[in-house]
């Protein structure tokens, strides 16, 4: 009995937060990651509702390419591509234009919605990359619908300006963890630095997509945090990632999630953002397993489809008819 209503006491303060607030703050949002004696089921009820009022029954689909592989210069724990770890990956400079083009042809045939320019690294490194990129940027606006998107690292406003006269749309940059957990997972750059750059892409006035990544040790604490971050922010999209171990790295023995914890993570961020788009994106086959599916009931309204970034992703054609038999479709943002 006590059981009971412990969880009917803690539906009841998220429910009464939802209609005072319209979004819950750190206590509820504690409670939706902490009291596994709260059904999921009954959380997933508050989700799928507030991803209906946000996006109805439309799913972005996102795909990247990794445009520049290896050598990072940054000790992040979790990234295969970091030049301080021993992790088997490829290493090559940046793509040119034509190749980086293709990519997103292919992406666009597949059925994604938007594309995104993925490059290792802290930045961008010459005025040689940045010409490949506006090419790039151009060849893509000319030949297609998708939104085009980045992910580049560390850049000045005036690099960032000079990126969307080219026509990039959409800028990632991810906060990665809490500013409390950030220093365990990376002693290269600081949280601060990655702060400062999501509010030049803002102020640039660019569509700003950032997020993190969990499983990594951190605690429910440190994952509210980053929520609230995200949300004082203003982010636009909150990219969700799920550590998937790769040997060579920090974390390659970590085992820190199971499929609820992912759904509870994805409620709670719907929770607390719930007018901002909300996507699952690395480590969704290894960590939900047969519960992918539920990721839309528990408030994301887009997934990253097709390959990551050193690991092999879902076929678009299968989360195509995975959205079909749902009854969901795929959206595309119009070109601003």
């Amino acid at each position: 009995m006590l059981e009971k209503k412990t969880a009917a006491a803690s539906l009841e303060a998220i429910e009464q937060r939802l209609a005072a607030r319209g979004s819950l703050g750190e206590a509820e949002a504690l409670l939706v990651l902490g009291d596994r004696s709260l059904p999921l089921s009954a959380l997933l009820a508050l989700t799928d509702r507030l991803r209906c009022e946000h996006s109805g029954n439309r799913i972005r689909l996102c795909s990247i390419v990794n445009a520049r592989s290896g050598s990072c210069s940054e000790d992040c724990s979790f990234c295969a591509q970091s030049a301080h770890h021993a992790a088997s990956v490829k290493r090559y400079p940046l793509l040119d234009a034509r190749t980086l083009s293709a990519a997103a042809g292919e992406a666009q045939a597949a059925g994604a919605g938007e594309f995104s320019i993925v490059t290792s690294g802290a930045t961008l490194r010459s005025e040689e990359e940045f010409q490949v990129l506006e090419e790039a940027l151009g060849r893509i606006g000319a030949s297609g619908r998708l939104q085009r998107c980045a992910s580049l690292g560390r850049l000045s406003p005036g690099q960032l300006e000079r990126l969307k006269a080219a026509g990039l749309e959409c800028y990632h940059h991810n906060l990665e963890a809490s500013q409390n957990f950030f220093p365990q997972i990376c002693t290269t750059h600081s949280r601060r630095e990655r702060v400062e750059m999501v509010r030049s892409a803002r102020q640039a006035g660019f569509r700003v997509c950032s997020g993190g990544i969990f499983g990594m040790g951190e605690t429910d604490v440190d994952r509210v945090a980053l929520a609230l971050d995200l949300k004082e922010l203003e982010v636009d999209s909150i990219p969700l990632n799920f550590l998937q171990p790769i040997p060579g790295t920090p974390l390659e023995h970590s085992r820190h999630l199971t499929p609820e914890t992912c759904l509870r993570i994805i409620a709670m961020f719907r929770l607390v953002l719930p007018d901002k788009d909300i996507v699952v994106c690395g480590g969704r086959e290894y960590n939900l397993r047969e519960l992918q599916p539920l990721i839309f009931w528990a408030g994301a309204n887009g997934i990253l489809t097709g390959n990551y970034l050193t690991t092999p992703g879902r076929d678009t054609g299968a989360d195509l008819k995975l959205l079909e038999d749902l009854g969901f479709e795929p959206y595309v943002e119009k070109r601003r």
